[in-house]
């Protein structure tokens, strides 16, 4: 039975996107965009992108659907919509579930249409199969929704959810390897990098891209899905019905 309501939730929600074109376009359309913008501008710098752009492809699709999750899970609480499904038998956890149902089938397609991009139209080459490229965008994207909801959990409006990304996502970007490999750090931050996910998503994207396998790539994705199942929990602990 919660199966059942988990899955209603989902089609709900995927209903919804389905009438929400700018959406459906910042998620499958924008990380795509940002990728070939970041491949035109070292266009020049032989050797850059393909360097840089298996990390830039964990990048993007974190902080988009970040930002959808986080805004549109927001709008569903602000609306009243929450605290009437809630007087339904839907719990928390079938919502926070359902949701991330429905955005993980829409990461998945973000992932198939933005590595497609990368490697078809920008010339992006990795050593490794593409299929586990695809993979490490499709977890690192489900982590930007996981963390979206936890953060709509706690925001108030969509600007304070807006404002959760300095906390949850900048420091990730700075830490997470993508300027500097992480072993030469100062040993604080490295210590502190240790702790954020999006470490984890780089160097598995970085071991995928110079044709490494088994372990140096799954190991790092298990901690990037731990991280995302944690987020998960603590956002159905935390979900409020409305926001007032």
């Amino acid at each position: 039975m919660n199966g059942m309501r988990m899955l209603a939730t989902a089609g709900r929600v995927l209903g919804q996107l389905r009438h929400d074109p700018r959406s459906i376009a910042l998620m499958l359309v924008a990380p795509s965009l940002l990728v070939g913008l970041f491949a035109w501008l070292f266009s020049d710098q032989e050797g850059v992108f393909d360097r840089f752009g298996g990390a830039i492809l964990a990048l993007f699709p974190f902080i988009v659907m970040f930002l959808i999750t986080s805004i549109t899970t927001l709008r569903e609480r602000r609306s009243g919509t929450l605290e009437r499904l809630m007087t339904t038998p839907l719990g928390k956890a079938d919502f926070i579930l359902g949701y991330a149902l429905a955005f993980g089938l829409m990461a998945m397609l973000q992932a198939v249409v933005t590595v497609s991009f990368a490697v078809g139209v920008c010339g992006l080459v990795v050593d490794g199969p593409l299929w586990q490229l695809g993979l490490v965008a499709v977890i690192d994207a489900l982590l930007g929704t996981a963390l979206g909801l936890l953060a709509s959990a706690f925001a108030q409006t969509e600007f304070q959810a807006v404002q959760f990304m300095p906390l949850l996502v900048f420091p990730q970007i700075i830490l997470g390897g993508l300027f500097m490999p992480r072993d030469q750090m100062p040993e604080v931050l490295y210590a502190i990098s240790d702790w954020l996910p999006l470490s984890y998503a780089i160097d598995a994207v970085n071991a995928v891209a110079a044709g490494e396998e088994g372990w140096d790539v799954f190991q790092p994705l298990l901690v990037v899905m731990a991280f995302a199942a944690g987020a998960l929990v603590l956002a159905s602990l935390t979900l409020r019905r409305r926001t007032r």
